[in-house]
């Protein structure tokens, strides 16, 4: 889930980090030691989290974070987003953690967005819930379809969307879990300079639309964790169908999609991480449900919407290394196309970058997430490259 955060208040929270460990070590030296020792430093509160140690009690961990940017699209973004992780049975050792995002922003000029998440898991892991409600108003640049589209055609569109998600699984046997999914999603868009790419280019679904459907889910998964995970394996296969309840040029088809994971510790802190993706459209397709090349998980570095397709197809590589118990670091390495009905490795882009962890939370290991990602270079441009504040890993 990508955030914008105000960088201060960030690196003023690692900057306490790295002192409460020099302290730790035996760094000695009168104010700073004074700094340390005070009733605000060693109240519960900022102890939650500078300490390096765990709370025994295994309770609840809380954060809210203010939302802050700018474009020229936009003006001036401000807004709040918040997490809550818990353990739904605390006397479960081996319970999941649960966790509620809740992130909102306002625009000055007149946009919004809001987004609610919820990610359940009951008593033995037994059953696993996830809904989304999420309504946004807010611009994004249109480029065209495929993988070879350019930065001069951008095209700058206003999109309404409300979305409804909810998924259930029950585990069958040990790491075995089957599902069912409902969704509804309403598109509307508007085309801020008509005369662009957007106004001429032929697309089902031009003027936005709804549709509503219905999905099962088999899952494979034996992580020793699903938030920071060190070991396991995880494989989820989603297929989802939509009926044609309201005819016009509204999706009716289907979306198998694939996600595959693999975990394996090197050293006590470090791990490397294997990502697979594989999403693929069936019927009639409007354009705003094709897979799209770039996101704060897969294929960092590329604008969401830069390249998309019926298909698509990732893979990523992740070393992460917990130098300390509230820090650490991650390079990655990946590759990815959007195709239509033939792939061909010639459509492969690269992805590749680096960036820091801060673990705002040790019973959970929640974190705070900065990474920056590369891109390819197409001829006459720069180099795509993006940049991302978000919360948790990217897989």
């Amino acid at each position: 889930m990508g955030l914008s955060l105000p960088r201060v208040g960030l690196i003023s929270i690692l900057l306490c980090v790295f002192c409460s460990n020099l302290n730790a070590q035996g760094k000695n030296g009168g104010l700073y030691d004074k700094f340390m020792n005070s009733s605000l430093m060693q109240s519960k509160l900022v102890q939650r989290f500078i300490s390096s140690e765990k709370d025994s009690t295994r309770s609840a961990g809380f954060l809210v974070l203010p939302l802050l940017g700018y474009a020229p699209e936009t003006g001036l973004e401000y807004g709040l987003s918040g997490i809550y992780n818990f353990y739904l049975n605390k006397e479960d050792t081996l319970i999941r953690t649960s966790s509620i995002v809740l992130q909102g922003s306002l625009t000055t000029k007149s946009q919004s967005s809001l987004k609610l998440t919820s990610d359940i898991w009951t008593t033995g892991n037994n059953y696993h819930y996830y809904t989304e409600i999420r309504y946004r108003d807010f611009p994004f640049n249109f480029y065209g379809i495929g993988g070879d589209t350019w930065q001069a055609d951008k095209d700058s569109l206003t999109q309404r969307l409300f979305r409804l998600k909810v998924e259930g699984e029950k585990k069958i046997v040990q790491h075995y879990y089957a599902g069912v999914a409902l969704m509804y999603e309403n598109y509307a868009y508007t085309d801020e300079a008509v005369g662009g790419i957007y106004d001429w280019t032929p697309l089902y679904g031009k003027a936005g639309g709804k549709y509503l459907a219905f999905g099962i889910s088999q899952v494979y998964d034996s992580r020793n964790s699903n938030i920071y995970t060190t070991k396991g394996y995880f494989a989820r296969l989603v297929y989802n169908y939509a009926p044609n309840f309201w005819g016009e040029e509204n999706f009716n088809g289907s979306e198998l999609s694939l996600n595959l994971r693999a975990f394996y510790p090197i050293t006590q802190k470090l791990t490397l991480g294997l990502n697979a993706t594989y999403d693929e459209f069936f019927g009639n397709v409007p354009f705003y449900l094709y897979p799209q090349l770039g996101s704060d998980e897969v294929m960092r570095g590329y604008y969401p919407g830069r390249y998309r397709n019926t298909n698509l197809i990732t893979s990523q590589a992740e070393l992460r290394y917990r130098i300390h118990p509230r820090i650490g670091f991650a390079a990655f390495l990946g590759t990815g196309a959007v195709y239509n009905k033939q792939f061909d490795f010639s459509a492969l882009k690269p992805s590749y970058g680096g960036g820091l962890r801060y673990f705002f939370d040790l019973e959970h290991n929640s974190s705070i997430r900065i990474d920056y990602g590369v891109g390819e270079k197409r001829p006459g441009e720069p180099r795509q490259a993006a940049f991302y504040l978000s919360l948790g890993e990217a897989f």
